[in-house]
């Protein structure tokens, strides 16, 4: 358990979406695994069947969960109904994610070069013509091109970095959570 516990947890995670739920949809594949353990045929490897059960059992709470969904009447105040569809668009989660990112992006725009960050704020995020930045920093069209491109440029590249150093942490693991999953699929056995 202790070696595919990540990986199988990471699998759930991302198609449900919830860290709580990944957790349950693990820890009842688990004992649907240990059930049917004799008959793994090894067609295939283990970690790629384990994952597979993994994924049907987050598909099957996906499905559930989605017929339970609010349903949100037609013959409702239009008002109503809007302001419920406006409000489930976006939960707090979202909304402190797009906040994060933001942060992270503006902070990476103050790092660029001056030159290229003033380029990239008038084209870029002010949406101004090649022509009115020009204009507006009183250097040739040609330059402005070529800085915008750099800029982006630069930009995704710090990004990237960015992305690949949160990679090893994303939907972190090891400890208390795998050290409770065991513990919790072992109890279950136990008592079956």
């Amino acid at each position: 358990m202790r070696r595919y516990n990540r990986t199988l947890f990471r699998t759930a995670r991302a198609i449900l979406r919830d860290d709580a739920e990944a957790e349950d949809a693990l820890q009842d594949a688990y004992v649907r695994i240990y059930g049917a353990l004799d008959r793994f045929r090894g067609e295939s490897k283990l970690s790629t069947w384990l994952v597979r059960i993994v994924a049907n059992e987050a598909l099957m709470r996906l499905r559930k969960r989605t017929r339970r969904s609010n349903v949100v009447p037609l013959h409702d105040d239009p008002e109503r109904v809007m302001a419920t569809l406006e409000s489930s668009e976006e939960g707090p989660e979202r909304a402190a994610g797009r906040a994060e990112v933001r942060r992270l992006l503006e902070s990476k725009i103050d790092a660029l070069p001056d030159a290229f960050r003033a380029v990239f704020m008038l084209r870029g995020l002010e949406e101004l013509s090649v022509e009115e930045t020009a204009e507006a920093l009183g250097i040739p069209e040609a330059t402005v091109r070529t800085r915008f491109f750099r800029a982006r440029a630069l930009l995704r590249e710090a990004l990237s970095r960015e992305i690949d150093l949160a990679y090893d942490g994303a939907f972190g693991f090891a400890g208390e959570r795998c050290d409770r999953i065991v513990r919790n699929v072992l109890a279950r056995l136990a008592r079956a």
